[in-house]
């Protein structure tokens, strides 16, 4: 009888780690862009504090997974592939993933407070968010992207807040523009393969057209471009001190080099989502792609190259 209840017990830990979405967890890496682009990434206070608010993300985005399986347990039970969800197949019961809920989230919540208010507030705003969009705003057309893409906006905001740099503007925009265009690539490639089943596989395709879609998506494409031109060219001016921090501003005047990749990246990104012999999702096609990922490989390089050359030259 013992050992059936530590394999209870067991399995409904694991349920509640599974339920926290772990791989999803990939995402708060937002909270580290700031650390990159203030010119901070040799600066060890500072890489500590920008870990510590990932971890915390981390543990709060993953409330929020538990959340939304908790609000939609009964739908998921109906559902054939999300009825295998720990919480909805009765490995973590629905009493512990609720208490689980409070006590993860609380505990984030309070120390991202203690760690720096500021980054407090932009931790509960998310969260407070994400609770809404879990309930009601995921069924809203274009909102739903929209909230989506704020999440990571929130995250960068968290980030620069946490090690307390200023950053230009247009970073930020850049990351609410490349979210968004993210959000609505999926959302369009999930109406390309649920075809008339949409509306069983998500409310909210139900309200979408696909051309509308793709309008948005390519104006979308062509503002996060242009923004990203617009940071590209404005590296080398020094952001407005709205923070009380004191660290550099970039000074990588060839930062421009980097756009075609930028471009190369959006537009593959297009092509990718608009393709109907997959079922995987837009992310799992990414991760699979080679140009793709030869293609982010090189950005990544360029712009580390770009922004860290004078410091690494001393």
């Amino acid at each position: 009888m013992e050992m059936t209840t530590s394999a209870k017990s067991g399995n409904a830990l694991y349920g509640l780690l599974k339920s926290m979405r772990p791989t999803q967890w990939v995402k708060n890496l937002f909270v580290l862009a700031p650390l990159v682009f203030a010119l901070q990434l040799f600066s060890v206070p500072h890489v500590l504090q920008a870990v510590l608010g990932m971890f915390l993300f981390c543990m709060i985005s993953g409330t929020v997974y538990l959340m939304n399986d908790v609000f939609d347990v009964e739908k998921d039970r109906q559902h054939p592939t999300k009825r295998n969800r720990p919480i909805a197949s009765g490995i973590l019961p629905v009493r512990m993933a609720i208490i689980a809920c409070v006590v993860i989230g609380v505990g984030s919540i309070g120390a991202s407070f203690a760690v720096d208010w500021r980054f407090g507030v932009v931790a509960l705003v998310y969260l407070v968010v994400n609770v809404l969009y879990s309930m009601k705003l995921k069924h809203v057309v274009f909102i739903d992207v929209i909230t989506i893409a704020l999440g990571f906006l929130f995250r960068t905001m968290a980030g620069a807040f946490i090690i307390d740099v200023a950053i230009s503007e247009w970073l930020f925009g850049c990351t609410f523009l490349l979210a968004l265009y993210l959000a609505l690539g999926k959302r369009k490639h999930e109406m390309i393969q649920a075809g008339t089943r949409r509306g069983k596989q998500r409310r909210v395709l139900e309200r979408y057209r696909l051309d509308y879609l793709n309008h948005a998506l390519l104006g979308t494409a062509g503002l996060t471009i242009a923004a990203y031109t617009a940071y590209t060219l404005s590296v080398s001016l020094p952001s407005k001190p709205w923070h009380s921090g004191a660290a550099p501003a970039p000074d990588a005047p060839y930062l421009y080099v980097t756009i075609p990749f930028a471009i190369a990246g959006i537009m593959r990104f297009y092509m990718l989502v608009s393709k109907a012999e997959s079922a995987d999702s837009p992310t799992d096609r990414m991760i699979r792609d080679i140009p793709f990922i030869l293609n982010l490989v090189i950005w990544g390089v360029a712009v580390l190259a770009m922004l860290y050359a004078k410091v690494l030259m001393g």
